[in-house]
């Protein structure tokens, strides 16, 4: 999908084949020359699973696409090191957004180690839990947060200061 479309912008197409009960599990791979933060921010938002620039090489491309429609998020490599020194620059939250208050003490535990980039089984290795156990609190978390993928997951974790970059 592109940002800028005629008729319909990609962000908005994204938003309604995401939110189309016709099109469960519909997984969106953004593809733009539009390096711009409020467009990735609005895309993940809209429930879009990966945000790639135009620039990338064919195998780069090829490997986006199967990330995506296995499950994973993805992020162009220039976008998350953007992302990630616009976040060192805010000041820490101390206080966890509302939706954030409905997650138990263990479900922001699993979304901090999501945040930080780790698998259901890492996690599991982490907590010293099951694979199945991780796979489950995961899925309340995206319930609880209407979340549809990790790709927005992580960027909640960021944007709330549940997690801070290089820290906890």
């Amino acid at each position: 999908m592109d940002v800028r479309m005629p008729v319909l912008d990609g962000i908005e197409a994204t938003r309604a084949i995401t939110t189309d009960p016709g099109t469960p599990g519909a997984r969106i791979l953004i593809l733009t020359t539009f390096d711009l933060d409020d467009y990735v921010y609005e895309a993940l938002r809209a429930g879009a699973s990966g945000f790639l620039l135009k620039d990338a090489r064919a195998e780069e491309l090829r490997q986006a696409v199967r990330m995506v429609a296995s499950g994973d998020a993805l992020l162009s490599p220039a976008i998350t090191r953007r992302l990630i020194e616009s976040y060192t620059r805010r000041p820490p939250s101390t206080v966890h957004p509302a939706p954030l208050a409905e997650l138990t003490p263990r479900e922001l535990e699993v979304l901090r180690l999501v945040a930080r980039g780790l698998s259901n089984a890492d996690i599991a290795r982490e907590l010293i839990v099951g694979d199945a156990t991780v796979k489950t609190h995961v899925a309340r978390i995206f319930s609880k947060l209407d979340l549809h993928d990790r790709a927005q997951a992580v960027v909640l974790a960021y944007e709330s200061g549940l997690v801070q970059p290089g820290g906890g």
